[in-house]
């Protein structure tokens, strides 16, 4: 599964501000999609954390000229100053997680507003700045004048960079995958687990819609289907699906397609792990999680009948987490199957084992403890 940037500003957005009794232009690049600031004034080291936070809420933006060490302790010392959203006491599960979510995005906008220069190579133009020339050509591609980036885009790059070279061990392929920048990676076994284990209803020829990383094309084609068609709407997903399934040996067994939803023709098996919780997204990891008024998960109901094969299956992997929270009933999945013309045929279950799902000091511990990662079949009716 892709993450879909949020729609930002032109690639040519610029920002301006004055230092000096001069007025000063760059570039303007957000990996994270943002839109340029309009307000951007210079500082430095002598700026406190409780002034920067102050002024990112009040919506200005702080270009950063000091040591790069201390503005990562600066931005640090901002989102200790961001309200947490908690949940209160008596307060509806749903109504809690929204503020929950707007508090997280009021976060992202506040930290977003600490601002650091970058030049050629792509380097952070500042004091003991680290290499992030990898980093940011994986995310954002190339610079080659002088750019202005929000310092938690820079962040963000060189952590998903350390993934993508490090690679994250699969259990069930006994692999590595190797996620890119805005790529959902399989941190969680028990969906993967669960596409591993489910009889097979042909090993002929599979669809995976929203590949992503390709690890459930991986899967199927481990498994012993002998053609998939895996397909993404993002140009990320499928370079970074064709990577993996190369380096796995997979290549000539899966092909990615650049395609919204699904290919053309039909097939026996169709699998889709759309994102499991309703919701705009906010951040650019958010777009793995959530589905805006469930789009991608309707349209995989809505047009799953029109593609499958007599007799085949669709497996919609997806948790009961938004059932939990108050965010989808089971009744409108449910409505949904029918009004797309499918049945049930056999849903397979797998309680939660990631490390959220048992901490109980996370605000949503009851719901998330909960939490149950299923596979639906799903036929024509």
């Amino acid at each position: 599964m892709s993450i879909d940037p949020t729609p930002g500003p032109d690639a040519a957005a610029t920002i301006t501000w004055t230092q000096d009794g001069a007025d000063h232009s760059a570039l303007w690049r957000s990996a994270n999609g943002a839109r340029a600031p309009r307000n951007v004034v210079p500082v430095d080291d002598s700026l406190t954390a409780d002034d920067a936070y102050r002024l990112a809420a009040q919506g200005q933006a702080m270009l950063w000229q000091g040591d790069y060490h201390n503005a990562r302790q600066l931005l640090s010392a901002m989102a200790r100053r961001t309200p947490a959203g908690k949940k209160r006491d008596g307060e509806n599960v749903a109504d809690a997680f929204y503020r929950y979510r707007q508090a997280r995005s009021q976060r992202a906008r506040i930290l977003g507003q600490l601002l650091v220069p970058l030049g050629s190579g792509p380097a952070v133009a500042l004091r003991r700045a680290p290499d992030v020339s990898q980093a940011w050509l994986a995310a954002d591609g190339p610079v080659d004048t002088p750019t202005v980036a929000p310092l938690q885009d820079v962040l963000g790059a060189i952590g998903a960079y350390e993934w993508r070279k490090n690679g994250l061990y699969v259990d069930v392929l006994d692999a590595k995958i190797y996620p890119h920048y805005g790529t959902f990676a399989p941190i969680r076994s028990e969906y993967l687990d669960l596409v591993a284990q489910a009889a097979l209803p042909s090993a002929e020829l599979a669809f995976d819609i929203g590949t992503g990383t390709g690890v459930l094309a991986a899967i199927l084609a481990r498994r012993g289907v002998k053609r998939v068609l895996a397909t993404d709407s993002e140009p990320r997903a499928i370079a970074c699906a064709e990577e993996n399934l190369a380096a796995l040996g997979l290549g000539t067994v899966v092909e990615a397609t650049l395609t919204n939803m699904f290919p053309a023709g039909h097939a026996l098996l169709i699998v889709c792990n759309p994102p499991w919780l309703p919701g705009t997204p906010h951040t650019l990891l958010d777009n793995a999680v959530y589905d805006p008024k469930s789009r991608m998960l309707k349209a995989f109901l809505a047009g799953l009948a029109d593609h499958l094969e007599p007799g085949g299956e669709g497996w919609l992997i997806i948790s009961d987490l938004a059932e939990h929270l108050g965010l989808r009933s089971r009744e409108e999945l449910l409505d949904w199957i029918e009004a797309a013309g499918l049945a049930v045929l056999e849903k397979l279950d797998t309680p939660a084992r990631h490390p959220r799902s048992m901490d109980r000091d996370d605000p949503f511990f009851d719901a998330r403890s909960r939490e149950i990662t299923s596979l639906w079949k799903l036929g024509v009716r």
